[in-house]
């Protein structure tokens, strides 16, 4: 807990809660959520501190027309003008003290809000300078294939914040870049539909990431979950299968730079095409799962607005993604999980924002265990499953309303209907334009394309962004 010094030790901003490895922030017990309290119970003592003062206004006035009556001088200690005097007195003194309280909670969080940014700050900036992180984020971009140690090399400065610099690094990198790398559409084919047993716990949906990985290279599943008579679906992204660039995998290191720099225009229009094939209608409430890469693609379908139009997104849930500079929908509940020795999460340079309908999980647990992989043990899928299960071990209350809202669209889960769709990058169109990384734009003007159930179709309309 993070005690801020505001006059009073009565009145306190509690930090991220600790339950066992999990560093919880956000949600109903976020400091978002404390804050907007605390600032409503201001409010309401200064409107009570104000109708006293008119009470006090009130007692004066009677006060001046008793000794008037009475024919008594203003400092008059006769009973029932003594009475009324110190009647008044109270009243002003009252209201006097809740002044003095509502101002010392907005100093509270005022102070808060300040070490708040100071750490952040520290967080983001370490011990490099903004030319040294700019340089070493320059560097990468500009090799596009990295050995494993520079790849490990520059996750780590993500840590320390390569994302604040990532739009100027972006630009200059991608000078000269040849098309293949530049955002393609997307052709998207059914390749299976299968029942499976679903777990419908963070854990169970992160393992769906690990079945799909399993099946081969460029898949998503959705997942068809309920009866007839109530039906949700599950969206399963996986993360970055190779650091290769221009394959025909949309999850190479190219799905990156198509998920930052494009907001997943493609891989959000294919994966409409694929909730369409599998079943889905217009309305459908729908889970979104992401995994490193596919975190970001799935925290970009919950922020477009034509996915918001055709259903009733309701759930994220992502592991080891940078996703912070995204926001969602209205009324999506968000749960991110990252690990303090995974530099992935801080790629975008920005802490996940805390909201009410927002929770970042921090995992603290030893990872010596975990296959190192080509980002460090911390990054591993296996790491984040463990710690899914811990999240839902739990009793803190943010987790547990996360955790509710999530039974509430899927239920435990059970026998399921999980489809699988092979996504490809469509041939490369010779001098396809480049857009720099920028703010999110809305993409109204891209069109889905038919309906993949038939066969191999590719997305219509222009790139996105545009």
């Amino acid at each position: 807990m993070m005690r801020v010094d505001s006059g009073d030790d009565s009145l306190r901003i509690h930090g991220p809660a600790v339950d066992g490895s999990l560093v919880i922030r956000g949600g109903t017990g976020g400091i978002s959520v404390q804050s907007a309290e605390l600032t409503g119970g201001a409010e309401k003592l200064d409107a009570l501190a104000d109708e006293l003062q008119a009470v006090q206004a009130e007692t004066g006035r009677i006060l001046q027309e008793l000794c008037r009556l009475e024919r008594l001088p203003p400092w008059s200690t006769a009973p029932a003008a003594d009475a009324v005097r110190a009647g008044h007195g109270i009243v002003g003194r009252v209201a006097a003290d809740m002044e003095g309280t509502g101002a010392r909670i907005r100093d509270c969080i005022r102070d808060y809000q300040l070490a708040e940014a100071g750490a952040v700050a520290r967080r983001t900036l370490g011990f490099l300078t903004w030319g040294e992180v700019s340089q070493r984020v320059t560097n990468f971009l500009a090799t596009w294939v990295p050995d494993r140690d520079t790849l490990d090399q520059t996750m780590a400065v993500g840590v320390v914040g390569a994302g604040a610099v990532l739009a100027s690094s972006l630009t200059q990198a991608v000078e000269g870049v040849p098309p293949d790398f530049l955002s393609r559409p997307l052709d998207a084919r059914r390749a299976e539909t299968l029942q499976v047993q679903l777990d419908a716990s963070p854990a169970g949906l992160l393992e769906r990431i690990r079945a799909i990985e399993a099946r081969g290279a460029g898949y998503i599943e959705v997942i068809e979950v309920g009866d007839a008579g109530r039906k949700a679906y599950v969206v399963v992204v996986p993360g970055t299968q190779s650091v290769a660039v221009g394959q025909d995998n949309p999850f190479d290191l190219g799905g990156i730079h198509e998920s930052m720099a494009w907001d997943s225009g493609h891989v959000t229009a294919a994966i409409l095409q694929a909730l369409k094939a599998a079943g889905a209608h217009e309305g459908d409430p729908v889970v979104a799962v992401g995994y490193s890469q596919g975190g970001i693609h799935a925290m970009n379908f919950a922020a477009d607005p034509q996915v918001l139009e055709k259903f009733d997104v309701r759930y994220v849930l992502t592991a080891g993604s940078p996703v912070g500079r995204i926001e969602p929908g209205r009324g999506v509940e968000l749960l991110h999980l990252e690990h303090q020795a995974d530099g992935v999460p801080g790629g975008d340079g920005t802490p996940n924002p805390d909201t009410g309908h927002r929770v970042t999980v921090t995992l603290t647990n030893d990872v010596s265990g975990y296959e190192r992989g080509a980002l460090g043990p911390g990054h591993a899928l296996a790491n984040y499953e463990d710690g899914a299960r811990a999240v839902s071990a739990s009793t803190d209350p943010a987790l547990a309303a996360s955790s509710a809202v999530l039974t509430g669209v899927l239920g435990a889960g059970g026998t399921a209907t999980a489809t699988r769709f092979s996504l490809t990058r469509a041939e490369p169109q010779s001098g396809s334009p480049f857009r720099p990384f920028s703010p999110r734009v809305h993409r109204s003007d891209v069109s889905y394309g038919p309906d993949v159930s038939a066969g191999r179709h590719r997305q219509a309309g222009r790139s996105p962004g545009r």
